[in-house]
């Protein structure tokens, strides 16, 4: 509890996590504001145009909720929790953390505790706020499946928190291998947002790897395939996921055990 307590001091204390926040907030609720508006803005136009009604689809949670909340507010959370690691390493504070407590692995779980759960938790809240957002904008064509009542509306919600969580370790993970922010940051950013995609362009074995991508088959639990013939349902898509971090967690653990502060 003193562990958690210390790192509670010094996130609060700073302002990357205000920030941060801010940036979360506005870009999941933003999307969902902008895709709600767009599907609105899209049926009415085809319709308009046809005279009857639109064929355009409705909306889903995983649009409205998981573009905005998951995807890129997931990389400003784990771009948050690698600093917590990073920034440490920067001043030298981590040498003081580290005499103070004798287990540095319980630093690492306290960091991830504690940020993880604050990502979780707001990304829980925005995850409700978004789907609130877009239902309304949407109206009731585009937004028909913008309900709890509609197929895989709740596994977006709670997933969300879940997959940020789970996000906050790898990156605090990250930070803790690299040392270094910028690497950190880099490394966060482009592997979901361009190796895996560059992945898929691979001829002849790109679309045999696809199904093994980390944030791929993160989207996948959430209900996203993106065209990938993965070999497992949803629910082993987040097995999988976990695992993937553990081993990161593991190998950070291990390494900063193995060398000095």
């Amino acid at each position: 509890m003193g562990v958690l307590a210390a790192e509670r001091i010094k996130f609060t204390s700073t302002k990357s996590p205000w920030w941060c926040s801010a940036i979360i907030v506005v870009l999941g609720l933003g999307f969902a504001a902008l895709f709600g508006w767009g599907a609105s803005s899209g049926v009415q136009s085809e319709a308009a145009a046809n005279g009857q009604a639109s064929d355009i689809g409705p909306v889903t949670a995983f649009t409205i909720v998981g573009f905005g909340v998951t995807t890129f507010g997931g990389l400003v959370l784990m771009i948050l929790a690698a600093l917590t690691v990073t920034s440490e390493y920067r001043f030298g504070s981590i040498r003081t953390t580290f005499q103070a407590v004798t287990s540095r692995a319980g630093v690492l779980g306290a960091k991830t505790v504690l940020v993880g759960a604050y990502g979780a938790l707001l990304s829980l809240v925005l995850a409700f706020g978004a789907l609130y957002i877009g239902r309304a904008l949407a109206g009731d064509e585009a937004g028909a499946l913008l309900t709890f009542d509609a197929d895989g509306t709740w596994r977006v919600i709670y997933g969300t928190a879940i997959l940020a969580f789970l996000k906050v370790a790898l990156a605090i993970a990250v930070g803790t291998l690299l040392r270094q922010s910028a690497a950190a940051i880099a490394i966060l950013l482009i592997w979901p947002l361009l190796l895996e995609m560059l992945v898929g362009i691979i001829p002849n074995v790109g679309a045999k790897i696809q199904p093994f991508l980390p944030f791929a088959n993160a989207d996948h639990f959430l209900g996203s395939s993106g065209g990938i013939d993965f070999h497992w349902g949803p629910i082993g898509s987040l097995i999988y996921f976990v695992a993937f971090v553990a081993v990161f967690f593991g190998a950070a653990v291990f390494v900063v055990n193995r060398r000095d502060a």
